[in-house]
């Protein structure tokens, strides 16, 4: 496993083993991916600034949030079609989250049933994609609620879908059309061929997105996928309240940037936020999460802050905690170790993060998680 020896090894790995289409689809970003570049960019912006002497042998990243302790402060965010990208990819992801201990998010454009993910990993969040319609709200909610997770993850940033011609012009779209320039583009790499689609169709049937709804969905190749998606401009702040009244579980709404909207969901009685841009894969031109995140926890008070957006490094991490964010989160990269090489891949991409996060902690002079402060840092 030498050749994986940070996180960013895993994408080189994955982009040589997908079709072209599919690592686009993971690795690109909305128009001219300007949103993308600054969740790297902003990580740049600050330095730190080191403690010596300070015995740090007995040093522990353990960390708690919501309630919950998690053996590191990152978890894998929602990702979705990765049963596409990673035979048995949710459940892949799933199950090394469980076995680290750190959280795992299903994401609502899964194609592998929730009830299944969950039996893998019953402490994993499920993520809605909801529209504004009350009927499909309560009934999906219900669903979540039979299947027995006790985190609900409302994302809220997708109420128009996106500019994703950079997918377009790779050749990927939904619902996923073959055309013969698509065709060879699979062709020419067999092992994804073989190993994961032809797998997953002799041994699930052709994949479904399967918890857009309280029902399952459309074939991942059908044109009721672009339907599905639909109606998304209709959710509102009264179906927040409608959503909160009935989920008695976590209630964590992800997507948010602004404070006035981080203050009123506060107000409205959510457990958390995650600031996020969506990865750059919504509006072009949306700032990287940390150059908000001050004015975030002013907002959210005493409800926790996470975020997303950009992250590889234990250093991100560290930056991002000591900035004061409660948590965060990784999609990608994950994905990508899923792809490289299994559930084993996710589980050593998981330690290697971790392993960075514990060596940066005592290169900072710090024991604990909680040891990180703003006092660390030196704007650049």
């Amino acid at each position: 496993m030498t050749q994986f020896l940070c996180l960013d090894d895993y994408e080189a790995v994955a982009r040589s083993r997908l079709p072209h289409p599919l690592y686009t689809y993971i690795a690109s970003a909305a128009e001219t991916s300007a949103s993308l570049n600054d969740n790297q960019t902003a990580f740049q912006n600050w330095g730190f600034i080191p403690r010596v002497l300070r015995g740090v042998s007995n040093r522990t990243i353990t960390t708690n949030l919501l309630g919950q302790s998690f053996d590191a402060p990152v978890g894998i965010a929602p990702m979705g079609i990765s049963a596409l990208m990673a035979y048995d990819g949710d459940n892949v992801l799933a199950r090394a989250a469980d076995k680290q201990n750190i959280p795992m998010i299903l994401s609502g454009s899964s194609l592998t049933a929730m009830e299944q993910v969950f039996k893998a990993n019953p402490n994993c969040w499920f993520q809605a994609y909801l529209p504004g319609e009350d009927d499909k709200i309560v009934a999906l909610i219900d669903r979540v609620k039979r299947t027995g997770f006790g985190t609900l993850v409302l994302t809220v940033d997708t109420a128009v879908l996106a500019n994703r011609e950079n997918n377009l012009r790779a050749g990927f779209s939904t619902p996923l059309r073959f055309t013969p320039k698509t065709i060879w583009k699979f062709a020419t790499h067999p092992r994804w061929v073989f190993g994961t689609f032809v797998r997953t169709l002799v041994t699930q049937g052709m994949p479904h997105f399967e918890n857009s709804y309280a029902t399952r969905g459309a074939p991942i190749m059908s044109l009721n996928v672009t339907r599905d998606f639909g109606r998304k401009d209709h959710l509102n702040w009264d179906h927040l309240r409608l959503i909160r009244d009935q989920w008695q579980g976590k209630l964590i709404i992800k997507g948010v940037l602004a404070h006035q909207d981080i203050q009123k969901i506060r107000e409205l009685g959510c457990d958390g936020v995650i600031l996020s841009n969506h990865g750059g894969r919504q509006l072009d031109g949306s700032v990287s999460p940390l150059r908000v995140l001050p004015d975030a926890l002013e907002a959210a008070g005493d409800i926790p802050v996470m975020i997303d957006g950009g992250f590889r490094r234990g250093t991100d991490i560290i930056k991002a905690l000591a900035l004061g964010a409660s948590f965060v989160f990784i999609g990608r990269a994950f994905l990508y170790a899923a792809v490289a090489d299994g559930e084993t891949g996710v589980g050593n991409a998981i330690e290697i993060i971790k392993s960075e996060i514990h060596r940066d902690l005592g290169l900072l002079g710090k024991r604990t998680i909680d040891e990180l402060t703003k006092d660390i840092l030196l704007p650049l």
